[in-house]
């Protein structure tokens, strides 16, 4: 025996690969140097009555298949398992618990939960439960209990009925300002001259600009205030539900006499923040003008109220929307700009040898995201405190000399979101966001081989171009769910306009827009906001261009809040799995929305706070009531992607009533009480803002009951009656004012 190793035996191999040393009968662990007895071959076993393997280049039957893949998912989960990634799933049990929570139509009993979770603990001590299987769980129901958490602390009751009268209320912020009006938050509203009292801890309001005000002035004003209105279309934006958690329990316009009765008092950040925000935005006005200086404020302080809508219909056209919205590509330039900059002037500095240059260029890299951030709003602003979040994760790992790039860290991210703000995961900005950075991140951790580092200027060119047009396909990829069903609309040319437009945002408008802001102390910002403006100009061609080759390839998909269900699920799947594995949950959730993730066209649409009343023409709609123009119709016609026609075809109106007669079912709109006993008897909708007899025995009534208590009605015909769908959903939870 040489070496103490019997004749045959397989020699220590490293690499993972089978040894030829010891013969066809052994193979390696690539985990150890021991060498293991493989399975004999199938024809050489004793039991003959096994199934032998006649032919081998024969492929493997379906069966087999299907085996090997189920084992080698059981392998990717065991190693997702193994490396401790079950912690990527506890913003996913969160989310899940917030929706729970959302959706319950009554609010749940306060002793159910704690009773639960208890249950589950107690469950898992006595192992009667696996552990993991209880954490996620244990993570979903504090995920439950964080919205009546969050409403504990910040939210308030709500308006249920208009108020009118003299009040005075201390302005807790300015959201924006014009040169005619101005958007703001006030609070402590107390009435004067006998006004009516009302508990609501905050409202919204809409004044004229004349009058110079701050935040923390108090003001006296003559007001008109009403309950917030709920969503304008069911699954729409349910202004109700963020407002009740904001604190904000009215909107409301100041009618006359607004005076500033007392100015705001000692030094606060916030309002030393605000100020400054608005000083850099008149100086891009006073610089920039039109759509430039609009775009201006919303990139440089994070203010998107000045940009029309002609250029927010271009940009999202183009794929191009995110662009004005500050968030991680903004903050990425910015921070990662100072850390550059300051990386490499430290590593000229022959002074600077043997100090953690890396690390200092880090803390500058984080001092401009927090700087950033403070423009951008703040914690407020969800997409810039999200990118900042990040940010801070991987500069801190720099610190640390950990990796900076991982699943984990954008969980810590969400984590620390969802504590935060909890409300905000039903907001487009979170969604997008999140989806986005799960991809990213997800996509830049799956194998792929090694490259050599490229050399020369055009191959450096050509992998970064190769790489933003990477970044732009799996980011739009990733949103691409997420924006049908809030905005019914797809960017089919969005990869060609990032690419496009990225080398003006990088090399001209963010560079130009800092160095901006740095020379306004200076008095030299009017010889930097000019270039700035020139970028922004070019980038509107950019996104007016690719609009225009996108005519007839864009899709307008009506998406049902299943298809998020089923989106937030396979982004899930995507974060937990490692390697390949990750790719199957995205790839099953394409069936799955095709199947259960579209949702149809109404045939009647009832608005709550106005007249309107849309009834489906064919391919069109008409009015029976209401004008074109207003906020409601505007909106059906852009979430439906259908023209509103001023008035609906064939429809028969007088004093009374509004008759239609339509293919497939008859409507009536009752407007005086005389026509009930006629039109119930004719009509299969009866549709009317009085409050409708008892005797009316028409298939479907809709009165002003109804109409208080379920807002907007959708309505669609089935052949023998009506799918009727409410905006104004769980009538009984606490967001929800009693309009009856």
């Amino acid at each position: 025996m040489t070496g103490g190793r019997r004749k045959g035996s397989a020699e220590p191999n490293t690499e993972g690969k089978a040894s030829t040393g010891g013969g066809p009968w052994f193979m390696t662990d690539d985990r150890t140097d021991l060498a293991l007895p493989a399975p004999p071959p199938p024809a050489l076993r004793s039991d003959t009555t096994a199934p032998v393997l006649r032919n081998p280049l024969r492929f493997p039957t379906s069966a087999l298949r299907l085996r090997r893949r189920t084992l080698g998912l059981g392998a990717a989960c065991t190693a997702a398992l193994d490396a401790r990634r079950l912690f990527c799933l506890v913003p996913f049990a969160l989310l899940a618990g917030l929706i729970i929570y959302a959706a319950l139509p009554v609010e749940p009993a306060p002793w159910a939960l704690p009773t639960a979770a208890l249950a589950v603990v107690l469950l898992a001590l006595f192992r009667l439960i696996p552990t993991r299987p209880a954490v996620l769980t244990l993570s979903a129901a504090f995920g439950f209990a964080l919205l009546p958490l969050h409403a504990a602390l910040f939210a308030t009751p709500m308006l249920a009925f208009p108020a009118y009268g003299a009040y005075e209320a201390t302005i807790d912020e300015i959201l924006s300002e014009s040169q005619t009006e101005r958007r703001m938050i006030v609070s402590a509203i107390t009435p004067i001259d006998g006004a009516r009292p009302l508990d609501i801890r905050r409202a919204r309001i809409f004044a004229a600009a004349d009058t110079p005000l701050r935040a923390g002035d108090r003001i006296a004003a003559n007001f008109r205030l009403a309950p917030v209105p709920g969503p304008v279309l069911p699954g729409a934006f349910d202004a109700e539900f963020h407002a009740y958690f904001a604190g904000i329990g009215a909107y409301g316009t100041v009618t006359s006499d607004l005076r500033r009765i007392a100015p705001a008092e000692g030094f606060a950040l916030s309002r030393a923040v605000d100020e400054l925000r608005r000083s850099i935005g008149e100086r891009i006005s006073s610089v920039l003008s039109g759509p430039a200086a609009a775009i201006g404020w919303a990139m440089v302080v994070g203010d998107q109220s000045f940009i029309s809508d002609e250029v927010r219909e271009v940009m999202a056209a183009s794929g191009l929307a995110h662009i004005y919205s500050i968030s991680g590509l903004h903050l990425s330039i910015v921070a990662g700009g100072a850390f550059w900059l300051l990386r490499a002037g430290l590593a000229l500095w022959p002074a600077s040898v043997g100090w953690p240059i890396k690390k200092i260029a880090a803390v500058a890299g984080l001092l401009a995201a927090s700087a950033y951030l403070m423009l951008a709003g703040g914690p407020a602003n969800i997409p810039a405190f999200r990118s900042t979040l990040m940010l801070g994760l991987i500069f801190g790992a720099v610190l640390v000399g950990r990796r900076a790039l991982t699943m984990r860290n954008v969980a810590i991210a969400a984590i620390v979101i969802i504590l935060i703000d909890p409300p905000s995961i039903f907001r487009p900005s979170f969604q997008l966001s999140f989806a986005a950075v799960v991809a990213l991140i997800g996509a830049y951790e799956l194998p792929r081989q090694p490259r050599e580092r490229a050399r020369g200027m055009p191959s450096r060119m050509a992998g970064a171009i190769w790489a933003t047009a990477l970044t732009s396909l799996v980011a739009g990829l990733a949103t691409l769910l997420f924006s049908a069903y809030h905005f019914q609309q797809t960017a089919p040319l969005g990869v060609v306009g990032n690419l496009m437009m990225l080398p003006v945002l990088t090399f001209v408008i963010m560079p130009f827009g800092v160095l901006s802001v740095l020379a306004m102390p200076l008095g030299l910002d009017p010889f930097l906001l000019p270039i700035m403006g020139w970028g922004i100009d070019r980038m509107l061609d950019i996104a007016t261009l690719v609009t225009g080759w996108s005519v007839g390839l864009e899709q307008n998909p009506i998406l049902a809040p299943a298809a998020l269900v089923i989106g937030f699920a396979a982004l899930g799947w995507f974060a937990f799995f490692p390697g390949w594995w990750r790719l199957a949950g995205p790839a099953l959730a394409v069936p799955l929305i095709a199947f259960f993730g579209f949702d149809q066209r109404p045939d009647v649409i009832i608005a709550d706070s106005t007249q309107a009343i849309a009834v489906r023409a064919g391919e069109t709609y008409g009015l029976l009531a209401g004008r074109t123009g207003s906020f409601a119709v505007d909106v059906w016609s852009d979430h439906y992607r259908r023209d509103i026609d001023a008035q609906l075809s064939g429809a028969r109106c007088d004093a009374t009533a509004c008759l239609h007669d339509g293919p497939q079912f008859r409507t009536a709109l009752v407007l005086g009480s005389d026509a009930f006993s006629e039109d119930c008897a004719w009509a299969h909708l009866i549709v009317t803002r009085l409050r409708a007899p008892m005797f009316c025995a028409a298939p479907v009534v809709i009165d002003a009951g109804a109409i208080a208590r379920g807002g907007v009605h959708w309505l669609r015909w089935s052949g023998d009656g009506f799918e009727i769908r409410t905006a104004r959903v769980a009538t009984s939870r606490p967001w929800r004012a009693d309009l009856r």
